[in-house]
């Protein structure tokens, strides 16, 4: 084209390309190298892990109850800014924060929705007579060891309605880890069957599992069979807890309530108490270690505790102290008193001191002033520490002999439930508290029926009480257990409701025929 003389020619300017950036291009270059789906990075799984806690931990209840309040107080101090009238809205500002301090500061409340015990079938009974004679046809005892078991079992206070499992009835006994766990299986699936079928409630609800055995832990543990028996769900607080001796029913009942207090609300706990006699049956000639073949009987216990509060109306119990006492650390005495070892032969058993009864004494003793503070009404607690006071002063300043006034824990408790360990044992704490027969008829009668079950004995009393239609709402009970180690446990519950006979427990069958008149000597022909 040409250009005029007043136009000028166009000439095109070429734009230098700007220098790249080498930096960014490797940062281009390693971004690209990223995988495309961020979902399956380590880091972002940390975090998706870390959020579906934080939402499943959330207790939702409290969260809105603490919107909604905050919402309301908001709305107050508009209206209040409305009528300018402060003075009339404090009352009600004042109440709204003493519920929400109260609803997040209250601890939670433990009930025992239901006590559920295994009830031996009648074939697994043994006789004196035949308990003898397998004592004899054995071989495994001298003449003189089966005179020893048979005075002992003549005066225990164990009735021949007492049960062992198989294994000890044949000859020779099967004395098989596989027996033992069979054993073991038998007795604690009734027992949780049982306790889920009166409640109703699914096995996914449950979220806290304690088993305590004291001489039987195989692996996988015992709380694991029944989680593989009955499918409950994966995230489940399990606790095996082993060698704690008769009083450790109370000690995982501390464990599981503890787990209760610090779960959601809306969460079930199982607490089971077993012993397995196959795994403890005695062998020997050692006479302190025979003991226990004549006392120690099958049984198992379990109970469903829960931290709802709409259980309350339904519950039986409500669980309101657990004082527990360990001796091992003051005396080394009192920590062999039950211990369990090798006999000179090499047969191991668990040897029983000659001193138990004075060191059970001692435990329940200290036991007893920790307990005291806490239910004892306020005249008895004045009389005691004025005592206390005076027998200081009379051994320190005068030089003799004192001895402190007893509180009376009879004016506490409605109902005593004391470890079926022994007749001896029983006596001895009915007569150091100055308890009236009916006080102490309960764990009688257990040790009478099933013998010494050991940590599962004070449910057998629970069950007992039950059965003959004595508890009522409001009533106070004592739970005593005394175990190796040496431990003295109390727990202390109250009646939620009128307690009606059970139609179906350990003691339906034979109830009508209890209490009974158990003879000082029960002769074996």
């Amino acid at each position: 084209m040409l250009c005029t003389a007043a136009q000028k020619p166009l000439t095109v300017v070429k734009k230098k390309k700007p220098e790249m950036d080498t930096n960014l291009d490797k940062r281009a270059e390693v971004f690209h190298k990223l995988p495309l789906d961020f979902a399956e990075t380590e880091n972002l799984n940390s975090i998706k892990m870390g959020y579906s806690y934080l939402l499943t931990s959330v207790s939702w209840p409290r969260l809105l109850a603490t919107v909604a309040l905050v919402f309301a107080i908001q709305g107050i101090y508009l209206w209040m800014l409305v009528i300018d009238e402060i003075v009339w809205f404090l009352p009600l500002i004042c109440a709204m924060a003493s519920i929400l301090i109260y609803y997040f500061c209250a601890s939670k409340q433990i009930y025992m929705v239901e006590v559920s015990c295994y009830r031996p079938p009648q074939e697994w009974r043994v006789s004196f007579h035949n308990f003898i004679e397998h004592a004899m046809i054995s071989q495994k005892f001298t003449a003189k060891s089966v005179g020893f078991q048979k005075r002992i079992l003549e005066r225990a206070a164990v009735s021949e309605y007492a049960a062992v499992p198989p294994a000890l009835r044949y000859l020779p006994p099967r004395l098989t880890h596989a027996a033992s766990r069979q054993e073991a299986e038998i007795v604690m699936f009734g027992c949780v069957r049982d306790l889920l079928e009166k409640t109703g409630v699914d096995v996914h609800e449950v979220g806290v599992l304690v088993v305590n055995c004291s001489v039987f832990n195989p692996i996988p543990s015992l709380s694991s069979l029944i989680v593989n028996k009955f499918g409950l769900r994966s995230d489940i607080k399990t606790y095996n807890l082993g060698g704690m001796g008769c009083s450790a029913n109370l000690i995982a009942l501390d464990l599981a309530s503890a787990c209760l207090r610090v779960s959601n609300r809306g969460t079930y706990a199982i607490v089971l108490s077993t012993e397995n006699i196959t795994e403890n049956w005695y062998f020997g000639n050692y006479e302190p270690m025979l003991v226990s073949n004549i006392l120690f009987r099958i049984g198992c216990g379990a109970v469903l505790l829960s931290n709802k509060r709409s259980d309350r109306h339904r519950a039986k119990y409500r669980l309101l102290n657990v004082v527990r006492t360990q001796r091992a650390g003051v005396s080394d005495i009192a920590y062999r008193a039950a211990f369990q070892e090798e006999d000179p032969t090499g047969t191991v058993g668990v040897n029983l001191s000659k001193d138990i009864m004075d060191i059970a004494a001692e435990a329940l003793k200290a036991n007893m002033r920790e307990l005291g503070p806490l239910v004892l009404p306020y005249y008895e607690q004045i009389l005691y520490f004025t005592s206390r006071f005076f027998v200081f002063y009379y051994e320190n300043a005068v030089k003799g002999a004192a001895r402190e006034y007893v509180p009376d824990f009879k004016s506490a408790f409605d109902h005593i439930c004391i470890h079926s360990g022994g007749k001896a044992v029983i006596r001895a704490v009915e007569k150091g508290l100055g308890l009236r027969p009916e006080m102490a008829e309960a764990s009688k009668m257990v040790l009478y029926r099933f013998g010494n079950t050991s940590s599962s004995s004070t449910w057998y009393q629970f069950q007992y009480l039950e059965s003959k239609g004595r508890m009522r709402k409001g009533q106070k009970i004592w739970q005593i257990c005394l175990g190796s180690g040496f431990k003295c446990n109390s727990a202390v519950w109250v009646a939620n409701i009128d307690i009606a006979p059970p139609g179906d427990n350990a003691w339906s069958e034979c109830i009508i025929d209890y209490p009974v008149q158990i003879p000082e000597i029960q002769p074996i022909s």
